[in-house]
């Protein structure tokens, strides 16, 4: 019969709680591991994660004992892999040190953060081809991009300061910067996956390309892609554009996007439409954007934030909602992501209502999608050309019909 102390000191419901997720933690590891043909798998690895719970939950020092028994174990398993074929397993050593760590975490009461770290974990070991494809071509101004994209976020934006630095209060510096970091970060991470995967296929790389920067993307696509996969190519890059806009408004004004998202969901899914049938496809191009980190890009990046949000802010100010989406569509034209954050700051802020910063999102990405046409124009034929004119129209009738339909139902 268990005793008053033992039931408070371990009570049941929790205990099964910890249990279940130290051993959920260890199994998604070693399933991992196992799949890549390791001979530590699964079950070492919820045994490992499941001895850190439990040894944490007995006493902090029988916590360190046991992480003395993890260490003992892996150097056995690198003594016999260097028996068996004289090469070491330095990673699933490591990992199986983490997973006792995260198992100890679990007992001591934590969740997030090693539910957290397993996955991101599990996805840095699951990319070993993909990582190592992509560091073995990586340049040095690459290398040096996220070195300076850690910089910008880590070390410039705690120091700038949090206040409007104008008596017009249109420029706080830490606001701007700190949403000039997350622009330059998503473009960064877009520019990652298009190193990784924008060789599985023509519309992989046109979509990839998309998220990074869709215009550079058709423009250089142009040059290398002919006949009806143009089409193809335009209405892919412009559905990156569109939910990479989703994403930033998701970001920085959750309340905008209750506005925003139906309209372009819907001109996304007239890209999808208008895409049926279009399967044939081809070999990947390597397209000529550079990293989109440097310094004089996010200097350009925060000058060009800034003045669409001055301009955006003073349209709001003189000319009302109707200045304001003026200048979001006019803004747009010259870049959809700052437009969209821009309107998505100034929502956050307090400045405008969130469904005004969620109606200019989707006139900026209008706008954006207009801007493509001159670049296809003048290097078509007349039926490509009708094609793309007649493609670009529903996608934009769609999104007014959306928006039209959404303030006749009182849906702000």
């Amino acid at each position: 019969m268990l005793d008053l102390g033992t039931v408070t000191r371990f009570p049941p419901n929790a205990v099964a709680f910890k249990i279940a997720v130290a051993l959920a933690i260890g199994m998604l590891v070693g399933f991992e591991r196992e799949s890549a043909s390791k001979d530590v798998g699964i079950r070492t690895f919820g045994l490992t994660s499941l001895l850190g719970a439990v040894s944490v939950m007995v006493s902090p020092a029988y916590g360190l004992v046991a992480m003395v028994g993890v260490i003992v174990l892996v150097a056995l398993l690198n003594l016999r892999s260097l028996v068996a074929n004289q090469s070491l397993e330095i990673t699933t050593s490591a990992a199986l040190l983490v997973t006792y760590a995260l198992g100890t975490l679990v007992g001591l009461g934590h969740s997030f953060t090693p539910v957290a770290a397993t996955i991101l974990m599990t996805l840095l070991l699951a990319w070993k081809v993909e990582l190592r494809k992509f560091a073995g071509g990586v340049t040095m101004d690459e290398l040096r991009s996220a070195v300076l994209l850690g910089l910008i976020g880590l070390v410039i934006y705690p120091i700038l300061p949090d206040r409007f630095v104008d008596r017009w209060q249109l420029v706080n510096l830490q606001e701007a910067w700190i949403t000039v970091v997350v622009i330059a970060g998503i473009a960064f991470v877009n520019y990652v996956l298009l190193r990784l995967y924008g060789n599985r296929g023509l519309y992989w790389t046109a979509f990839l390309g998309g998220l990074v920067n869709n215009r550079a993307a058709i423009a250089e696509l142009m040059n290398v892609v002919a006949g009806l996969r143009i089409v193809g190519v335009v209405l892919l890059a412009t559905l990156a554009m569109y939910l990479r806009n989703i994403a930033l408004l998701a970001l920085f004004a959750p309340r905008a996007l209750l506005t925003a998202i139906g309209p372009l969901l819907a001109m996304a899914g007239v890209s999808l439409l208008l895409l049926t049938g279009r399967r044939e496809d081809e070999p990947g191009r390597d397209l000529a954007l550079t990293s989109p980190i440097s310094l004089r890009r996010v200097l350009s990046y925060a000058v060009l934030f800034l003045a669409i949000q001055v301009i955006s802010t003073l349209a709001e100010r003189l000319f009302g909602n109707l200045g304001f989406l003026a200048a979001s569509g006019l803004s747009g034209m010259a870049s959809s992501a700052s437009a969209t954050a821009a309107a998505a700051n100034l929502s956050a802020a307090g400045k405008i209502v969130p469904a005004l910063a969620g109606t200019a999102a989707v006139v900026a990405s209008m706008a954006s999608t207009l801007t493509n046409l001159p670049l296809v124009f003048k290097r078509l034929p007349h039926a490509l050309r009708l094609k793309i004119a007649v493609s670009t129209t529903l996608q934009i009738a769609m999104g007014l019909a959306v928006l039209g339909a959404q303030r006749l139902l009182g849906f702000h």
